[in-house]
């Protein structure tokens, strides 16, 4: 039988009813003749509960001590689909990522995955058990218990279907990528297929469907990932392959939660180093003038106040701006000129001016205030895509 890895984030297994309904759709692909291994999420927000129980406790809690306790809610999913799959009939056994053979390096946090040994997966899959496997999570060369990031369970996922040669299908609440967030869009058209870059480019600039480190795995080792809805819709979005020639917009999205670090171009190594300190990853680096700009998204940064101060000590005419710091880009084979013009157009009639602007072969980022981002989302979604003829 084929090996596929299905993935269901936090929204497909909020409650109990929907661990059930998830248990079920496991179970029907068991029935097809596949040998599943799944990898969930935590419950809806039982992440954020945590942090919040944390916090709390202390206000600048230790990094490791956070991995230990926010892998619990991958664990309490992984648990209870075990227990659910098991009362339809299907044998199930469910493994902390340690158990799975998730190794990763020792940067506790925002963990990156070495090295996958799915020894103990293959066993009970050959038994023909389903195998249910916390995502978000692995285990250092030390033995510690560290978490990939946040929206880590796909990478998870892709890492599993590397090692193990499966197709990989990433369930959620939408049923594929489309051209801009359905909560902010009312008219956003769902792609059929997307490439790799374009995928990484919009995760990158802040879009929620897949995370940016499971694309660039899937990528390095040829994995397509199919994006659908948990609600069995049959629609999906395939994510593989390069790039198309064309004129295409693939998506618009914002991002707020963001840091603008502006420091001397001779204090950027010091910079960087205070903030990877603190678990403080730059998405984007700019320079220009002898100044170089750091743009740091804190929805994964635990200890940012810490991370701040060490480095205002470290540089100290670093110049930071982390109140309703935010982004709006357009991601696609149009990215150039013609398109920097059309985001600070649309910014423009919104009342915004850029704090800072990114341009690459495929992405134009203009930095601004997070309020004003989505409405500028909808400008250019309209102009870009409602008015353009649609693309394949």
């Amino acid at each position: 039988m084929n090996v596929v890895v299905q993935k269901y984030g936090g929204s497909s297994v909020a409650d109990v009813e929907k661990v059930r309904k998830v248990a079920e759709r496991v179970a029907a692909a068991r029935r097809d003749g596949r040998r599943v291994c799944v990898v969930v999420s935590a419950m809806g927000k039982t992440t954020d509960e945590l942090l919040a129980l944390a916090r709390r406790v202390s206000e600048s809690p230790a990094r490791r001590e956070l991995d230990m306790l926010l892998t619990a809610g991958e664990r309490i999913s992984m648990a209870l689909l075990a227990m659910a799959l098991e009362d339809l009939g299907v044998p199930a056994v469910s493994f902390t990522g340690s158990q799975a053979g998730i190794l990763t390096d020792e940067m506790h946090a925002s963990a990156r995955i070495v090295e996958v040994r799915p020894v103990r997966v293959w066993e009970e899959l050959d038994r023909g058990r389903v195998v249910i496997v916390a995502g978000f999570q692995g285990v250092s060369p030390r033995k510690e218990v560290t978490t990939l990031g946040r929206g880590g369970s796909d990478t998870t996922a892709v890492a599993l279907a590397a090692s193990l040669g499966a197709d990989c299908e990433i369930y959620s609440d939408v049923d594929g990528v489309y051209t801009a967030d359905p909560r902010v869009v009312t008219t956003p058209r769902r792609l059929d297929e997307i490439s790799y870059e374009e995928m990484q480019e919009l995760a990158r600039a802040g879009a929620k469907v897949l995370n940016a480190e499971a694309v660039e795995f899937a990528r390095e080792k040829g994995i397509a990932i199919h994006a659908r809805a948990t609600s069995g819709s049959t629609a999906e979005t395939v994510v593989r392959g390069r790039t198309a020639p064309g004129a295409r917009v693939a998506g618009v999205t914002s991002q707020k939660g963001l840091a603008l670090v502006e420091v001397p171009w001779g204090g950027l190594g010091a910079a960087l180093r205070a903030l990877s300190r603190r678990g403080a990853t730059p998405s984007d680096l700019l320079a220009h003038g002898g100044r170089a700009l750091a743009v740091i998204p804190l929805d994964n940064v635990h200890e940012w106040a810490a991370a701040r101060g060490e480095l205002v000590a470290a540089v100290p005419d670093a110049a930071v701006d982390d109140r309703d710091a935010g982004s709006v880009s357009v991601v696609g084979a149009r990215a150039g000129a013609g398109m920097v013009q059309e985001v600070l157009d649309a910014l423009r009639e919104v009342g915004e001016e850029p704090r800072a602007l990114l341009a690459t072969s495929l992405r134009v980022t203009a930095y601004c205030a997070a309020a004003r981002a989505p409405e500028a989302v909808r400008v250019l979604h309209r102009r870009l895509v409602e008015e353009a003829p649609a693309s394949p």
